[in-house]
């Protein structure tokens, strides 16, 4: 009896020591002269938070507290000695003129942390309207001289959930030379015609994982350039925006491969484009395999809700008659539904150099909208297998 008193006894001091460490564990920025005035700038007192949690050899929470903080730009650079949390009830407003922030570098950055967890219900407000009318990019192709609101590099096993990003001015976020991370419901807003902004952008990444998404921005909701491998994208409801996108691919030499993508049960909705690859003409060789898009409902897709276009070339600044090198191979299409604007529903237009293989189209139907007729389906350099029921027919083999 007296033995298992002792245990017991023994067993409660050591939870109670836990919740104490635990407590003692969390880091309000208000410590370090925080204001949450919406008019002080707190980054100072965030880095600051950030420094003695990333040192401290015990894991920690850095508390962002209720309240308005204008911050930027504020960067949490790792590696840190034990797992560290970032929870984010209030709202970060980043400085509303872009050239108070270094493009290059960003406004909020994440670098370098092994086990990262960032949540807690709070918003990365870019204020991103100034920038949007400074925009250039369609006009000299620069696209890099705006801030990304949320930097993603070098992290592993990080897990982000329950945040939200508005308004950023450039990309929401940017996840770059990452491994097994996973966003969580998190919820991305910018008004549709804001450009360039990108809700995710992933690139040079392994087993990133995004679900339960909620994504309005002026750009592609989801984007995914080379290098990246191994991504699973679900639950994600799209809109308004440029839809899912593999790429664009080929822009550059020395790009990485693209393989073992998905994207599954996701909605689609009010968007430009639905899921597609896209790939530059006159590009150098890449590969891009293992594409597969299933589950997926379109709603009122403006342009091609199932697109594969090897000849993108937006505002004319290619050589479009020159093929596409890269390889596109093993790509299913799967029970995907729902209504288009465009007459043509499916495009497959494959490069004439390097025709795609292994397509896979199954259980499509698409409608189209109004007056728009009859959906159609065309394809070039590629001779899809079908399989179930699909409307539109599919499109047989052409080469151009």
């Amino acid at each position: 009896m007296g033995s298992k008193f002792v245990l017991r006894a023994t067993f409660f001091l050591f939870l109670v020591a836990l919740f104490i460490k635990a407590k003692a564990a969390d880091i309000d920025i208000k410590k370090f002269g925080a204001k949450a005035d919406g008019k002080t700038d707190d980054s100072q007192a965030i880095n600051s938070a950030w420094k003695e949690a990333c040192t401290s050899a015990t894991p920690s929470t850095v508390v962002i507290a209720k309240g308005n903080y204008m911050v930027g730009p504020v960067k949490f650079q790792g590696p840190c000695k034990a797992p560290v949390s970032l929870r984010v009830e209030g709202t970060l407003q980043a400085p509303a003129e872009p050239e108070k922030l270094k493009s290059q570098d960003g406004w909020v950055i994440f670098q370098n942390i092994d086990a990262l967890s960032v949540s807690g219900g709070g918003t990365f407000d870019g204020q991103g309207s100034i920038a949007w009318s400074k925009n250039d990019c369609a006009k000299t192709g620069k696209c890099n001289s705006l801030p990304i609101s949320l930097r993603l590099t070098g992290l592993t096993n990080a897990h982000i959930q329950d945040i939200t990003s508005t308004n950023s001015k450039l990309f929401h976020m940017n996840i770059l030379n990452c491994k097994n991370v996973t966003l969580q419901h998190v919820t991305i807003k910018a008004p549709g015609e804001s450009l360039n902004t990108d809700g995710i952008h992933i690139g040079r990444s392994t087993n990133i994982n995004i679900t339960g998404a909620e994504i309005q921005t002026g750009d592609d909701c989801v984007s995914i350039g080379d290098g990246s491998q191994q991504i699973n994208i679900e639950k994600v409801t799209c809109g308004p925006g440029h839809g899912i996108s593999i790429g664009s691919l080929g822009r550059y030499h020395d790009e990485q491969p693209v393989r073992g993508v998905t994207v599954r049960n996701c909605t689609i909705k009010n968007t430009s484009n639905g899921v597609r690859v896209k790939t530059w003409p006159a590009s150098p060789n890449g590969v891009a395999s293992d594409l597969h898009f299933e589950d997926i409902i379109m709603e009122n897709v403006t342009t091609s809700p199932v697109l594969i276009d090897q000849e993108y070339c937006p505002n004319g600044q290619c050589q479009a008659k020159m093929p596409s090198r890269v390889k596109i191979s093993n790509v299913s299409f799967k029970n995907i539904r729902g209504t288009s604007a465009d007459p043509v529903a499916v495009k497959l237009a494959c490069s004439k150099g390097i025709p795609c293989q292994n397509v896979e189209i199954s259980d499509i139907n698409l409608t189209c909208n109004g007056k728009n007729g009859t959906c159609t389906s065309v394809c070039s350099n590629v001779n899809p297998t079908v399989t179930g029921k699909v409307i539109p027919p599919a499109c047989s083999a052409k080469t151009s």
